[in-house]
């Protein structure tokens, strides 16, 4: 007896969709090459690791996992708050900053409605906007980054959503304050404009702007962060947006009860207040940042300029046997091919050994 059509089944949406394909683990190569001594620099982890304190606040929580976590989130929530000078009720968590952009589509677009992102800008804006079927315009880069003279100039009355992302993802490049602002004067009332500060706390330069800052001046503003990047908390997912009060309370009608862990919740608490962690995680960062670039250079290759803790370097072809190669010596990144950028492999800055292997690697991987 037939089963049911699944095809015809599923919403229109989905029925394209290709599943996001994440870094791949350590654990699986080890699996399919034996390899022991693996670096992963493909995912935009810290390698240092998390704090020693936090660590050590996660292992002195465990006897509470019988229980379910306070889905209101209150400490952290308290902390976030006083941390970012805006009200608790500004703020929604998500299951990291990923779901709390599904969230914004699923809350704010119907069928057929527009969402606008930049080419090469992160692949969960078109998987979540195609999802709810919305209308899709991605608009070309200019020098790998967002043209948001475009990108305003798409804007319609048919228009619910644009993601600009600060530092973008996989590019690196960044928008300064004036061409943000002048963007955000351009948006209508029916426009919610997502800011995707995911890199935020690595960059340290005057005149890049703060999404939460801005929020004051532009209700119809979405700022999102995470603790999987400069707070090395990834495994723990624990991500947040920040807007109005009236966005943030629809955000959390259609948030999952429960969707952010216990453990998450006290880890991300004690993060906030690593200071020093954050600075010498930027300080490394830097000096990994030099020491990769002064690298390609040494091989000849041409990189994008970046402000988040990766580089995407460009192989001079196709960047799918480099990686493979890359793998049989141990050496975890990231190809790029399905941003449409099949000759660049995306690297995590590593520790200072690390990023020496990497080169290494790298050499002898372009040799053959």
């Amino acid at each position: 007896m037939p089963g049911p059509d699944i095809q015809i089944m599923t919403v229109p949406g989905v029925r394209q969709l290709q599943p996001y394909l994440p870094g791949k683990p350590t654990e699986e190569l080890e699996r399919e090459l034996g390899i022991q001594s693996i670096i992963k620099m493909a995912s935009n982890e810290n390698p240092l690791g998390p704090p020693a304190r936090v660590t050590q606040i996660i292992a002195e929580q465990t006897h509470g996992l019988a229980r379910y976590p306070d889905d209101s989130g209150f400490q952290l929530k308290s902390a976030l708050a006083a941390y970012l000078g805006v009200d608790a009720g500004q703020i929604t968590f998500g299951n990291g900053s990923s779901q709390v952009l599904e969230l914004v589509v699923r809350a704010f677009v119907q069928p057929g409605e527009r969402v606008i992102m930049s080419e090469y800008a992160f692949v969960v804006y078109s998987l979540a906007a195609q999802a709810v079927d919305a209308d899709l315009v991605v608009v070309p880069a200019k020098n790998w980054g967002h043209d948001l003279e475009t990108m305003a100039a798409s804007v319609d009355a048919n228009t619910r959503v644009v993601f600009i992302a600060n530092p973008n993802n996989p590019t690196g490049t960044w928008i300064d304050c004036a061409a943000l602002e002048a963007f955000l004067k351009r948006m209508p009332d029916h426009v919610i404009t997502v800011v995707d500060e995911a890199y935020f706390e690595y960059v340290d330069d005057a005149d890049f702007p703060d999404a939460v800052a801005l929020l004051r001046r532009w209700p119809g503003l979405i700022a999102t962060r995470t603790f999987s990047k400069i707070y090395a908390l990834a495994g723990l997912r624990i991500g947040y947006a920040v807007a109005s009060s009236g966005i943030t309370e629809v955000l959390n009608r259609i948030r999952q009860p429960f969707n952010v862990n216990s453990l998450g919740l006290v880890a991300a608490s004690e993060a906030l207040t690593e200071t020093e962690f954050v600075q010498h995680s930027r300080r490394i960062n830097k000096a990994g940042m030099v020491q990769l670039c002064q690298g390609f250079q040494k091989l000849g290759l041409e990189y994008i300029p970046s402000k988040g803790n990766f580089i995407s370097v460009d192989v001079g072809g196709p960047a799918e046997a480099v990686y493979q190669r890359l793998l049989r010596q141990g050496v975890i990144v990231r190809p790029v091919a399905n941003y449409g950028m099949p000759q660049h492999l995306r690297i995590t800055i590593g520790l200072e050994q690390e990023n020496d292997q990497a080169l290494t690697a790298l050499e002898t991987a372009l040799a053959r």
